[in-house]
């Protein structure tokens, strides 16, 4: 009976095909990147006439003297942070309201909330300029944050709503019952179950927002640039070794803050 079970539940292995194909698909994703890392570390140097390649930080030591990239860093971080912390607050918030209204076009309502995830970043960023050309606000660093929070609330909505989907309304209708306020069990039982989830979305919209460069073209002014602005303004004049290294630190910092998400998701899964 057990062995029966067993059997009937096992997963048929992927053949391998399945297994060729998801390696190419992988290579072409991956390789480029990888390309770029090394790059970034090597230098070519020529010993008795033979050209080779030695390993050096110099690109790295470059940048951390180059007061522009400096700054772009600076204000790249400090853009994501606050897009991260704009963007959470508003799609906890929005998620909320989604999962307990009881409207009548809840359904319709949730593909407009995610509508920014389809659209392109082009698309987004125009409509960010002309609409904050109709309010007579001076495109800088406050425009930039706005347009970057309309792109990543939608993923933030889109985690926390899957977690939401997940909970069993019993414990804040216990909670209730209990003698606990709606605030008290939003606070004591919802809030602290979705902490993963809040965490992973976070995490995310930080990511997103830190590597982002078409939103932050069309709405940012001319006084700073962040990262991938200074990167893409560095490439119209040649791709130098500075670039190999600017690239690896945008690569680093946007696959842990993915890994991070990743991580946070799993957790909020399993609890």
């Amino acid at each position: 009976m057990a062995s029966s079970l067993g059997k009937e539940h096992s997963r048929p292995r992927p053949h391998v095909v399945a297994y060729a194909v998801s390696l190419v698909c992988y290579a072409l994703m991956l390789l480029p990147l990888v390309a770029i890392v090394f790059y970034s570390v090597l230098a070519p140097s020529s010993t008795d006439g033979d050209a080779a390649w030695t390993l050096t930080l110099d690109w790295y030591r470059d940048l951390s003297n180059d007061d522009q990239i400096m700054q772009a860093l600076a204000t790249s971080l400090w853009v994501a942070g606050a897009a991260s912390l704009g963007a959470t607050i508003l799609g906890v918030s929005g998620a909320l309201a989604l999962h307990q209204s009881r409207v009548r076009f809840k359904g319709p309502l949730s593909v407009l909330v995610a509508l920014p995830l389809a659209l392109p970043e082009l698309v987004l960023g125009l409509a960010s300029v002309i609409w904050f050309g109709t309010l007579g606000l001076n495109l800088g660093m406050s425009t930039v944050i706005v347009g970057h929070i309309t792109l990543t609330t939608a993923y933030v909505v889109t985690v926390i709503n899957a977690r939401l989907t997940d909970l069993d309304d019993a414990l804040t209708d216990a909670a209730l019952d209990l003698g606990a306020s709606p605030l008290q069990a939003l606070w004591r039982v919802t809030l602290p179950l979705l902490t993963p989830a809040i965490g992973a979305g976070a995490m995310m919209a930080f990511t997103l927002s830190f590597d982002d460069f078409m939103i932050s073209f069309f709405t940012s002014g001319v006084d700073r640039d962040t990262l991938p602005m200074r990167i893409y303004a560095m490439i119209r004049f040649g791709i130098n070794r500075e670039i190999y290294a600017l690239s690896t630190v945008l690569i680093a910092v946007t696959a842990v803050g993915m890994v991070l998400s990743a991580a946070l998701r799993r957790r909020s899964v399993i609890n």
